[in-house]
């Protein structure tokens, strides 16, 4: 049990910095978006980047069923790297059918995989929140700001771009 353990830990560990590379990756590349005035509050410029988003967090968490996968395969639990990756994203997921079940011996490891997947996908779940926050109160302050300098002046008046401060 303890040789599982650490070899389900160490996996974790693998998983962990998948992800947080991921997300370092496209904070890098929001900030240059963002420096670039790239971002749109548009219906079309949100729904593209929380997609793109949401597909780039996703190839992370591949990657980590992935490997988990070859794990199970390179351990013998699985005749097939198929089978093996099957089981892997039913586990990831916490789908748990139950249709393939680990020997004894390395049962533990599906269970760590569990434990994995729904911390990554909390993670990945956050990391679009963040995004979709800031994006909806970067649009709420431009439009309600917009909105007093029409009460107060009776114009129509062009939207001003936010400090970093300011957000």
């Amino acid at each position: 049990m303890s040789e599982n353990l650490i070899i389900g830990c160490v996996t974790m560990a693998i998983c962990l910095s998948i992800q947080c590379f991921v997300v370092g990756i496209m904070f890098e590349i929001l900030l240059s978006m963002e420096r670039k005035q790239m971002i749109k509050t548009t219906l079309f410029g949100v729904s593209s980047l929380l997609v793109a988003i949401l597909l780039i967090m996703f190839a992370g968490n591949l990657l980590q069923i992935i490997l988990w996968a070859g794990l199970f395969y390179a351990s013998g639990e699985f005749k097939d790297f198929v089978t093996a990756f099957y089981h892997s994203v039913v586990n990831f997921t916490t789908l748990g059918y139950g249709d393939l079940v680990m020997s004894d011996k390395r049962r533990l490891l599906g269970a760590l995989e569990a434990a994995n997947g729904v911390l990554m996908f909390g993670l990945t779940t956050s990391f679009l929140f963040v995004v979709l926050n800031e994006l909806l109160n970067r649009e709420w302050d431009r439009r309600i700001g917009q909105d007093a300098k029409q009460h107060e002046t009776g114009k129509r008046c062009m939207p001003q771009k936010r400090t970093a401060e300011e957000r």
